[in-house]
């Protein structure tokens, strides 16, 4: 009798700690909703998702790398295909940003634009930057995407959109 008694209690505890956990999670990720409407995560590729949301999903009340003392502190998030470095205020809302990651799928669009100026040549890999900062409400984004054709390599840059800068 004892032992059921005390599977239950131990159950009943387990519940209640994981109901609090999603609740935490669904706030921090509400507090940091215009971090990824900024980045446009959702027509991002796979691992920058995946980066991103520990970004927004990060919880400060967990980490040694959180004080009071201070207004910001940074923290820096890594992948194999990248890294981000995040700097938030103490209610845990993401105030700059900044990324980056290689060799990722481009969008259609970039695609689509680097073929269509340079009908003949071949990605050969590409860096993808993101800079994001919520006070001055800008995000840039850029690709670095070096193309081949024979025995010439070039690089050009491009925005989100295809547009070669």
């Amino acid at each position: 009798m004892k032992t059921i008694v005390f599977i239950i209690c131990l159950f009943g505890l387990t519940v209640l700690s994981n109901a609090q956990t999603i609740a935490l999670q669904e706030t921090v990720t509400e507090l940091n909703n215009t971090y990824l409407n900024a980045v446009n995560a959702d027509n991002a590729a796979e691992c920058v998702k995946i980066l991103e949301e520990k970004v927004v999903n990060y919880n400060r009340e967990l980490s040694p790398l959180y004080n009071e003392v201070y207004d910001t502190y940074k923290v820096s998030f890594y992948i194999p295909e990248g890294k981000i470095i995040a700097e938030y205020d103490t209610d845990g809302k993401i105030i700059r940003t900044i990324e980056k990651y290689n060799d990722v799928r481009l969008p259609l669009i970039v695609m689509q634009a680097i073929a269509k100026r340079f009908p003949n040549w071949g990605i050969i890999s590409d860096a993808y930057h993101i800079n994001y900062h919520c006070e001055k409400d800008t995000v840039k984004q850029e690709y670095k995407i070096k193309i081949k054709n024979e025995n010439e390599i070039i690089t050009v840059k491009t925005n989100e959109t295809g547009m070669f800068l």
